[in-house]
């Protein structure tokens, strides 16, 4: 087509099973436009190789499952009910069809016009293809946490906490495709564009990143372990090392098995408590003291806070963890600059 306008309405909702979390969503989406005048010379054809009775619209879309009511085609004035398959393969795998016979419309006419309307479900995304010479989309929502991508990024575009609304507008010249063509010649979908419907961190994405931190926290409260043997000569054996290593890498586990049934921060808030008194309970007869079971106490407290804190962000949660390792490393540094660490078995 020369104009291609669509206008449409996203109403998102969240579906769960378990810990995953996935966004659905229904949408209203209203096509408009116009054909020029078809001619046979363009394509170097003549008109008698050319079966004007046999001409027919195709809509193309992927998930014809999608689909939730009849389609209705408008052609010049005229209404026509879509069927369902396409004609040809050449440039949509699957969606529907309407014959539109164009010998009995004014063949003279500078344009044909069209219209439809489509009520179709789907998943994570919505994504369309600027067959237009001059294509227009707005696309408006409720939900906030839009992602648009693609070959083209909205003209204009507003996210707020009541939703989103975006429009595009893509010229001919734009894509890498002509008006007219014969056969399979050209990819069209290379030039897709649309919104991806992001989920903000779910429970699912929050256990996936602190079970990243999983080397950090062991390695960090071993190394409070390591400076107690060293600078308060207790002797810790490895096996104690070993069984420490154990209780903190059940935290994670114990995180995915409560979070499947319960919030996830309440989940975290569980975990935490059993494993962070678990080891408390376990440094007490080790160390013999309770100043520093008290300091490892405090100092996984504050671990598990601040990855709890981090798991929250959603934007700068690589930021501030860098951050905060950095602050780690460095007070780790400053504490243990004084130590000859040749001399570190002499009184």
């Amino acid at each position: 087509p020369d104009k291609l306008n669509i206008e449409g309405t996203l109403n998102p909702e969240k579906r769960y099973r378990g810990i995953y979390e996935v966004v659905v969503y229904n949408s209203n989406l209203n096509f408009s436009g116009e054909f020029p005048k078809i001619t046979a010379a363009y394509l170097n054809m003549n008109d008698a190789e050319i079966l004007w009775e046999d001409a027919f619209v195709s809509i193309g879309i992927p998930d014809m499952r999608g689909i939730k009511e009849n389609i209705f085609v408008t052609w010049n004035g005229k209404k026509s009910t879509a069927n369902p398959g396409i004609e040809t393969k050449n440039i949509s795998a699957s969606g529907v069809s309407c014959a539109v016979n164009i010998t009995e419309d004014d063949t003279n006419a500078a344009s044909y016009k069209f219209a439809f309307e489509i009520n179709l479900n789907g998943s994570r995304n919505l994504n369309f293809v600027p067959l237009g010479k001059e294509t227009k989309v707005a696309i408006n929502s409720n939900w906030n946490n839009p992602s648009f991508d693609g070959a083209f990024l909205p003209e204009s575009r507003a996210v707020s906490e009541s939703g989103f609304t975006a429009s595009w507008k893509i010229l001919h010249l734009n894509r890498n495709f002509p008006q007219q063509w014969i056969g399979a010649t050209h990819n069209i979908y290379e030039s897709s564009f649309g919104v991806n419907l992001l989920l903000p961190v779910d429970q699912y994405q929050k256990s996936m990143r602190s079970a990243k931190y999983a080397i950090m926290f062991i390695s960090l409260t071993f190394l409070i372990f390591f400076f107690v043997e060293i600078l308060n000569k207790k002797r810790i054996h490895p096996f104690q090392y070993i069984l420490v290593g154990l209780a903190l890498t059940l935290f994670y586990t114990l995180l995915v098995s409560f979070s499947e049934h319960i919030n996830f921060n309440w989940a975290y808030l569980i975990s935490c408590i059993g494993i962070i008194g678990m080891i408390t309970f376990y440094a007490t007869s080790i160390f013999k003291d309770k100043l520093l079971t008290t300091i490892l106490s405090l100092v996984l407290v504050v671990l598990y806070g601040f990855m709890f804190i981090t798991l929250q962000l959603q934007d700068y949660a690589l930021l501030i963890g860098s951050i905060g390792l950095f602050a780690v490393l460095a007070t780790v540094m400053y504490l243990s600059r004084n130590i000859n660490w040749y001399n570190i078995n002499k009184d």
